[in-house]
């Protein structure tokens, strides 16, 4: 029988999920369709709220060191973040049309700073509430469940929106039901049963910052690698976007089509990964599925066919199931067990740095030397990210297990 927490933590992530599906995956189509945004514009979707979670990640580390009880925190900063949809439901109203856009991005921004505490904190309140022996098993099934209800709420929306690519309403409408899910995740939140553990514990340290994090070499090379990934994985965000909505013309009902395939994948293979992650080790098994990401920008340009490119963001589903799986287990691998929340918080600051720049220099190849080119410069980077892991394997391999094939 599966924990109390996992349960709740389990409905709590499909909350969040259908939030997040009725939001976060229309906000470029949204700017390009609705409010006319430019590619710069669009960078900045991606741009923005990591710049802000930047700004946020240490004031969220305070918050969450000095807090009693961190689910309220994450909840209360939750519901803040999700208070943000109806802002955006009414951007439109504004009657300068040039400013919409702005506006919009304006909100993205400030809806960061609570999903920062959020983030942050839910990742410290997971890391107390499950066992290091049940983490793989559970955020592999976690993450097979969440999948499928994304899979089933993305598909609706295809289907229903299918020829409302360009109607305001329809948008509305989207988010306003993500606000009401958001308000479902934050009470599901506050039903965790949060171990108290007053006056112990890293979470109650007074340190603004334990630099003794960075005399673990392995929690260093783990840091450089991930962060490398990072920037070469989220630098192609804006130009996939924009790829696919200018370029290809994809409506509401491709992009849909494009996550559900994306998700049903995933949903097949989480099983896999967390079983080669048993047989090998959670870094070496990564370095492949970091090899598969490398191939999905490649593909992506080489036809702008809608069922083509289904296929290939059905593929791509595959590794990134393993990367979605394997990537925060390292983390909490990789991290001392006496300062985890300081190896966590400096791991999202520096993500929050590089998730800035990224989809800025994206935009820049872009701009600077075309969609394809952009493209192709990005899968070497992504597969110079997998030598990378494979180097750490090399140098902090754990004792051999049986073989991946």
């Amino acid at each position: 029988m599966r924990p109390y927490n996992e349960k709740i933590s389990i409905y709590n992530g499909m909350a969040s999920t259908v939030a997040m599906n009725f939001s976060n995956n229309f906000f470029p189509i949204f700017a390009i369709t609705i409010l006319s945004a430019t590619n710069y514009q669009v960078g900045l979707i991606s741009s923005l709220p990591p710049l802000m979670a930047l700004l946020m990640t240490i004031p969220a580390a305070i918050l969450l060191n000095r807090a009693h009880e961190h689910k309220k925190l994450v909840a209360l900063s939750i519901l803040l973040a999700r208070i943000m949809f109806l802002f955006i439901v009414v951007v439109v109203y504004i009657p300068s049309e040039s400013m919409q856009a702005w506006a919009f991005l304006i909100i993205v921004a400030l809806m960061s700073v609570p999903n920062t505490v959020a983030n942050i904190g839910w990742q410290t309140l997971i890391s107390g509430m499950i066992s290091e022996s049940r983490r793989g098993e559970f955020f592999s099934d976690r993450n097979r469940l969440l999948t499928m209800v994304g899979l089933v709420s993305t598909l609706v929306i295809g289907i229903v929106m299918k020829d409302q690519s360009n109607n305001v309403t329809a948008y509305q409408i989207l988010f306003a039901i993500a606000f009401g899910f958001g308000l479902l995740e934050a009470f599901i939140l506050m039903k965790h049963d949060e171990p108290h553990t007053p006056g112990s514990g890293p979470l109650v340290k007074k340190k603004l910052m334990e630099w003794s994090i960075f005399k673990h070499s392995s929690f260093v090379w783990f840091l450089a690698a991930a962060l490398f990934f990072n920037f070469a994985w989220q630098m192609a965000w804006g130009i996939f976007n924009i790829y696919h909505v200018r370029v290809v013309g994809a409506t509401i009902f491709w992009i849909s089509m494009f996550s559900v395939g994306n998700m049903l994948m995933q949903i097949l293979t989480f099983p896999l990964w967390k079983k080669w992650a048993e047989r090998k080790s959670n870094v070496r098994v990564f370095v492949y599925a970091a090899i598969g990401m490398a191939s999905t920008p490649f593909l992506t340009v080489l036809s702008t066919n809608l069922y083509y490119l289904t296929i290939v963001q059905t593929m791509s589903g595959f590794f990134l199931s393993g990367v979605v799986l394997l990537l925060f287990n390292l983390l909490l691998e990789q991290s001392p067990e006496a300062s985890r929340t300081y190896c966590i918080t400096t791991y999202n600051v520096l993500l929050a740095l590089v998730a800035f720049l990224a989809p800025q220099v994206g935009i820049w190849l872009l701009n600077s030397w075309g969609v394809e080119t952009a493209m192709y410069i990005n899968s070497g980077l992504r597969l110079l990210s997998a030598g990378l892991f494979f180097l750490v394997y090399m140098l902090y391999a754990r004792e051999p297990k049986e073989s991946l094939l």
